[in-house]
């Protein structure tokens, strides 16, 4: 099935057939499986045979999500899991030891730069960040215990882009493992692999459910790094469950037409809010205003889902944005059906001093706004009130 595009992989990706001869793949909600007799058993557990033993270990339904997800991303190998912070933590945990040192752009998720911060120092694992503008520095970050070098590309919240094929050369050039976040853009619209990534990690709670249902999380690469990786989750047990993961699988199939309109829907709301008077900025990657127009261009075959832009007034004026929207959602998810708005200054990035926003690009009156699926001028015109 190599030869076949995205949409199609996504889609004509199954599991085996029971002998029910099924067109959509069955829930298989078992948490152990059974042997045909002593010998079976122990070869299963030798891992002479792949087969399923134990549903912390392998699922029917979590392989045919992972495998998706792998013939999507062009990746060897994949593991899931049960959200997408156990993702980032146990890739990174399994690749990492005790006087290691992580190499990261400083525009990461919340809990992410906490596990830089707070947890992995007490393992003595520490991290170095770098300025998403200023990448060409992060080579000088680089000390002979550097063993990851991470990013995520777009960024959250800022939307920000970092060039992935250079972020991939340095890489190589220091022998460093790429672990890039692709959850903004999804595997449709971009493929870190294809730039030097070693690993790529989702959240799939975001688009790749795309409903705001059932939360996972899925890291897929190359395959020695990935059996470190199974197996640390496999002992530590931050498995994906049967039923999610047939909710993901499903969800897989309808990926590329329900991005496609997130998209659409992006641009135009992105094009309408750069006119507004009441807006300083905006960032969207398929905006030319972008700051990284041309390397999105380069990477992404679309802009993604996610819009900020930093309204005038500061933090009481994202507040009474907030207060004033009317059909748009108030919540800390992305990636849904709904369109989502949130002002991270007075809410997920509040306990950050104002300085440490500005390090990371969250203003004080960025709003970032995860563009849903409903009618366009609709969306426009909820903002719009919001706004005046």
């Amino acid at each position: 099935m190599s030869n076949y595009g995205k949409e199609t992989l996504s889609i004509r990706t199954q599991i085996e057939r029971s002998q029910f001869l099924e067109h959509s793949s069955p829930l298989y909600l078992s948490s152990s499986f059974v042997f045909e007799n002593a010998e079976d058993m122990r070869a299963s557990f030798a891992e002479e045979k792949q087969r399923n033993i134990y549903s912390r270990f392998s699922n029917p339904n979590t392989s045919e999500f992972v495998d998706k997800v792998c013939k999507m991303e062009g990746a060897e190998d994949g593991c899931a899991f049960a959200t997408g912070m156990a993702a980032v933590y146990s890739t990174l945990a399994a690749l990492l030891e005790s006087g290691d040192h992580i190499v990261s752009a400083q525009s990461v998720f919340g809990s992410t730069h906490t596990l830089f911060t707070k947890y992995f120092p007490k393992w003595n694992i520490t991290t170095s960040y770098f300025k998403v503008d200023e990448i060409n520095t992060l080579e000088s970050l680089i000390t002979p215990n550097t063993k990851i070098l991470y990013a995520e590309s777009p960024t959250n919240p800022a939307v920000d882009i970092l060039d992935l094929e250079f972020l991939g050369n340095i890489a190589k050039k220091h022998n460093l493992i790429l672990v890039i976040d692709n959850c903004f853009a999804t595997p449709y619209l971009q493929q870190p692999i294809k730039f030097g990534a070693d690993i790529v990690i989702h959240s799939a709670t975001k688009l790749m459910d795309g409903q705001g249902r059932v939360l996972g999380g899925v890291a897929v690469g190359k395959v020695d790094l990935i059996r470190d990786i199974y197996l640390f989750s496999r002992n530590t047990g931050p498995a994906l469950s049967p039923f999610n993961a047939w909710t993901l699988s499903k969800s897989l199939e309808t990926l590329a037409v329900r991005v496609d309109r997130h998209c659409e829907n992006a641009l135009k709301v992105a094009q309408f809010l750069e006119s507004h008077d009441k807006v300083n900025w905006v960032k969207y990657p398929f905006l030319k205003s972008h700051p990284q127009y041309h390397i999105a261009k380069k990477q992404m075959s679309q802009g993604g889902s996610i819009v900020a832009f930093e309204i005038k007034g500061g933090i009481e004026s994202g507040r009474n944005f907030l207060n004033t929207i009317k059909m748009c959602s108030l919540s800390a998810n992305l990636g849904d059906t709904r369109t989502i708005v949130t002002h991270p200054a007075s809410t997920t990035h509040s306990k950050l001093s104002r300085t440490d926003r500005l390090e990371v690009s969250i203003t004080d009156g960025l709003v970032r706004v995860s563009v849903g699926l409903e009618n366009v001028e609709d969306i426009i015109n909820d903002l719009n009130q919001a706004l005046k």
